[in-house]
């Protein structure tokens, strides 16, 4: 049995705590909330990520639940359905969520629409008072997120956004080992992720808008054109008109953990490599394959990945590694293990350059998505914005930085980026590619 066969049988005892969050939020100026009052939220968005988020809320005791919007009328139908067995109240039900909005008893809202509407909805809940949990990836392109940071400031609200691993127990001790130089000068880091779920989008003629859909609503600053399902529910992801594909999808969960641990916040230069050699001919147009390379002042990171294959780095389908000269840890999302680089010593005998351990687990029946919004819960309670696990400033850094590789592999050069302008220098075609256009009578949000 080899040393790695042996660690991942060994008994892995797990220590950590929360994340801290890198930056401070915006001070929220809304009354608290006591631990005798209700903390009430409303979802909008409910087909996906967005009712796993309303989930780990109703977890906590103390939470009501007072509506949804969505512009599916069979999702909302569902959604209601399952909450009334579930905790045992029919929410509100809204086809326009700015109708929501107007309730003023709502002390929080939930946004799991999909990307391209991220912006609108986030800077609409905070001019109405409301506090914020955003799914990732913060906006639909640089503008966007500079344009929500702003909106956040603005408004004084508390705002967490849902890169949940900052939450998770395990990564938080991986983060402690990474800072504690038994790793040595960490030189390069590596994210990825590969997906063996992830087939060939079959090609699907436009067709008839599904009964009880707002299809005007779901498309609303995007371009207008006829409905297809390859376009809807979740696939939306992988069509630039609403989503950044898989870099700005699991990109941003892995280079932000990469960050974190590095104390990093934007590169120096960004080149990149992608398109569809997986899948040429399937309906997506979103890169199937991408290797991203990050230059930061010190050292490297590399984000790639691969869809419909799960072989990927150290026999994980996602993971991150901190690569030093003492040593290698790895971490995913069910565990973290460290490989000590060997050295000769005086003696000719070859010996690790630390301590090795035993591989670290994720604790079981943890729900680390519970935890990140039990995190936003007290933070509001307590008026403790420096306390979030992902706040406004550190989402927007992660999701910027991801569109930043998006941008550099649509331009096919090597860019390099301007901290204090918050743009690339001397590029006026990737600087172009910051905005999208807003359509169908949207205008995007000044501040």
């Amino acid at each position: 049995m080899n040393r790695r066969s042996f660690l991942q049988n060994s008994t892995a005892v797990l220590a950590g705590t929360a994340l801290a969050a890198p930056f401070q939020s915006a001070a929220a100026t809304s009354k608290t909330i006591s631990s005798n009052d209700k903390f009430r939220v409303a979802l909008i968005g409910a087909n996906g990520m967005g009712w796993t988020d309303l989930s780990a809320f109703m977890k906590t005791p103390g939470v009501d639940f007072v509506a949804i919007a969505d512009v599916d009328q069979s999702v909302l139908d569902k959604r209601a359905a399952e909450a009334e067995k579930n905790w045992g109240n029919r929410p509100q039900l809204f086809k326009d969520y700015r109708k929501l909005l107007e309730l003023k008893e709502i002390d929080a809202i939930i946004i799991g629409v999909p990307d391209h509407w991220h912006c609108l909805i986030f800077c609409d809940s905070l001019a109405a008072g409301k506090h914020v949990y955003c799914e990732k990836p913060v906006g639909n392109s640089i503008k966007e997120c500079q344009v929500m940071l702003a909106a956040a400031k603005h408004h004084g609200k508390m705002v967490q956004i849902g890169q949940w691993q900052r939450s998770g127990t395990h990564y938080a001790s991986a983060m402690d080992f990474v800072r504690s130089g038994k790793l040595g000068n960490i030189r390069l880091v590596k994210c990825w992720a590969y997906q063996g779920w992830m087939k060939p989008i079959e090609i699907k003629p436009d067709g008839p808008v599904p009964d009880g859909v707002d299809y005007d609503m779901w498309l609303g600053p995007a371009p207008k054109r006829p409905f297809n399902p390859n376009r809807f529910h979740f696939d939306f992801r992988w069509f630039w008109d609403y989503a950044g594909g898989m870099m700005t999808d699991w990109g941003v969960h892995q280079v932000d953990i990469a960050m974190l641990g590095m104390d990093a916040r934007y590169p120096k230069s960004v080149l990149a490599s992608g398109g569809k050699p997986g899948y040429p001919n399937d309906a997506s147009e979103t890169p199937d394959t991408m290797q991203t390379v990050f230059e930061f002042d010190k050292f490297n990171l590399l984000w790639e990945h691969a869809t419909g294959i799960d072989a990927g780095p150290y026999g994980r389908t996602e993971g991150i590694s901190f690569i030093g000269n003492n040593g290698t840890l790895v971490v995913d999302r069910g565990n973290w293990a460290v490989n000590p680089e060997l050295e000769k010593g005086k003696d000719g005998i070859f010996k690790y350059k630390f301590e090795d351990m035993p591989d670290q687990y994720r604790p079981g029946g943890v729900d680390y998505v519970q935890l990140h919004t039990q995190n936003f819960m007290d933070c509001i309670k307590n008026n403790t914005p420096e306390k979030l696990n992902c706040s406004i400033e550190r989402g927007v850094n992660t999701a910027i930085v991801c569109q930043m590789g998006n941008i550099a592999m649509k331009t096919g050069r090597k860019l390099f980026w301007d901290v204090e302008k918050q743009e690339f220098k001397d590029d006026r075609a990737a600087n172009q590619l910051k905005e999208k256009e807003y359509h169908n009578g949207w205008k995007l949000p000044k501040f």
